[in-house]
């Protein structure tokens, strides 16, 4: 059973097998914790098999990795670099025992990474992929501890600037492309990311099969759906012919970085062909477009991912989102 205490805690208070075998009691600080605590030890029992304490799982932080990914990360896109970042993780922990882990350990292991110069936002995917391997191998009853670093908070995170070109520089840029690029692909892609707001990736993917009836259908997204897109029907022609000859694109956002370095338009650090992008969602607004249909366009998940640009819009566009129903 499960009871609430004095304390505020909640506690689960059951028998391995029955009256007269061994009473288990132990608190937790919420009422779920208990509970998945009470369905893994009736797991355990149906099994046939007693619940040890968590005391003899000496499991160390490497072994539960590998039970991740075989369960979890090998279903992943990047499952299998995020299961080398969290091996390299634990190494430089000391590949301690798992459930021995502590936030002091996780948050002196991030000032060292924080010394070596990683960057906040990749010290944040890197809490964010631990507690993944904790949380998830909790909820599938693999181990029956909770999440030590749960409590550790991510870092603060500057809002990222975010630059766009103007006509001049978009077609300073085209003309630049033109004239020191030799790569046959890359003077395109700018412009169908220009035309359609596409992630560089996303556009260097596309093949003939993707490209009909005037629209592109882009896959493999970092959303991981499909989205389409129309195309205007002079770039829509040209991009069927390219295909046709090339067969694929290849690599090219090398090419693209030159072409951005040589022609002198400055950018905040880690834009470079993501500009495009913000280039196509900036003047989609300014013009007047809907950002709800930018949303779309965009295959953003949520509509505040959207609001970045929203400044750019005019007011009466704005205000059709502060006026929706509240729910």
């Amino acid at each position: 059973m499960i009871r609430k205490l004095p304390s505020g805690r909640w506690q689960v208070d059951l028998r391995t097998d029955g009256r007269g075998s061994k009473r288990i009691r132990k608190s937790f600080d919420s009422k779920a914790e208990a509970k998945r605590f009470e369905t893994f030890v009736l797991a355990k029992r149906a099994e046939g098999r007693e619940w040890n304490p968590s005391k003899s799982d000496n499991r160390t932080l490497k072994q539960l990795i590998k039970v991740w990914f075989n369960a979890k990360g090998v279903h992943l896109k990047d499952g299998e670099r995020r299961k080398r970042c969290l091996e390299a993780m634990a190494e430089l922990m000391g590949n301690p025992i798992a459930r021995t882990v502590t936030p002091s350990s996780f948050l002196a292991y991030r000032a060292h990474k924080i010394q070596e110069g990683a960057s906040k936002k990749t010290l944040n995917n890197h809490l964010g992929y631990l507690n993944a391997v904790y949380n998830q191998l909790n909820r599938l009853n693999e181990i029956d501890f909770d999440n030590p670093i749960r409590n550790v908070e991510m870092i603060r995170l500057d809002e990222r600037e975010l630059s766009w070109l103007t006509v001049e520089q978009i077609r300073h840029l085209l003309k630049t492309i033109e004239e020191v690029s030799k790569n046959p692909h890359v003077h395109l892609l700018t412009r169908i990311c220009l035309a359609t707001g596409a992630r560089w990736g996303e556009a260097e993917n596309l093949e003939l099969r993707h490209v009909q009836e005037g629209k592109l259908t882009f896959v493999n997204t970092k959303s991981g759906k499909s989205r389409a897109v129309p195309l205007p029907p002079d770039l829509y022609q040209e991009l069927r012919e390219h295909l046709k000859e090339h067969g694929q694109f290849s690599f090219s956002l090398s090419a693209f970085r030159r072409a951005l370095d040589k022609s002198g338009i400055s950018l905040p650090p880690g834009q470079a062909a993501h500009v495009l992008r913000h280039t196509f969602a900036s003047h989609f607004l300014m013009n007047g477009g809907d950002i709800l249909a930018l949303q779309r366009i965009l295959g953003h998940s949520t509509i505040s991912m959207t609001m970045r640009y929203s400044h750019l819009a005019p007011s009466y566009l704005i205000e059709s989102l502060q006026y929706l129903p509240k729910f």
